[in-house]
């Protein structure tokens, strides 16, 4: 698979070029679904965290990226799964059909933002993965990154070697039916999960936090 061989050739490149360092990668569940949940301040970000884990992980892709032919074949061959951020059928399609990707045992990569932050901070989450974890029953993996950023600023288009990325993986999280009963309503139980999750992604990276959402905008991913 292109996934595999893609990954092959990459690994020892970055591993050495950006001197990658993993910090507790062994947490993650060896099997079943998983829900990856990390803070996003730099567009290879997403390149990082695929390269820390031994199973193939699958994103919520941007769906302007399959929509250019330049693209569309690389993120296709990945499979990863488009999704429009106007709202709407699209943006529920999309969840549903991560939804089922976590059914059938997968590994979904997420940023609970909605999109890339524009600033130094990590911003209040939104509830789509305390979401996905509650409809699926999948745990949810805090991830913290650290170093992108120098790696590839926002609007650089290459990435600057020699600069140090570390990917820092927290424990397993679970959102049941019973954290829902203890909160009073599945609204406060997703606000409550969500809040939490944060909050570990924010000490995982070393960022401070916002309590507010990203504004997003045309140029966001």
């Amino acid at each position: 698979m292109l996934y595999w061989s893609i990954k092959t050739v990459l690994s020892p490149i970055f591993f050495i070029v950006f001197r990658m360092k993993v910090a507790r990668a062994s947490a993650l569940p060896r099997r079943g679904p998983v829900i990856l949940a990390a803070n996003h301040q730099s567009f290879c970000d997403s390149l990082f965290i695929p390269l820390c884990v031994a199973r193939k992980v699958t994103y919520l892709a941007k769906a302007e990226y399959f929509d250019d032919k330049r693209t569309s074949w690389f993120f296709r061959a990945l499979g990863q799964i488009p999704i429009r951020r106007g709202g709407g059928d699209e943006s529920r399609r999309a969840l549903e059909t991560a939804a089922e990707a976590l059914v059938g045992g997968k590994v979904i990569a997420l940023y609970p933002e909605g999109t890339r932050s524009p600033d130094e901070f990590v911003h209040r989450g939104r509830t789509g993965v305390a979401r996905l974890a509650l409809e699926t029953g999948a745990p949810v993996v805090a991830v913290g990154l650290l170093g992108t950023t120098k790696v590839q600023p926002v609007g650089a288009r290459l990435l600057r070697p020699f600069r140090p990325v570390e990917v820092r993986f927290g424990e397993p999280r679970w959102l049941t039916s019973e954290d829902v009963a203890a909160a009073g309503d599945e609204h406060r139980a997703l606000r409550a999960f969500t809040d939490a999750l944060m909050a570990e992604i924010t000490e995982l990276s070393e960022r401070p936090y916002v309590d507010e959402y990203i504004v997003k905008n045309a140029d966001s991913s």
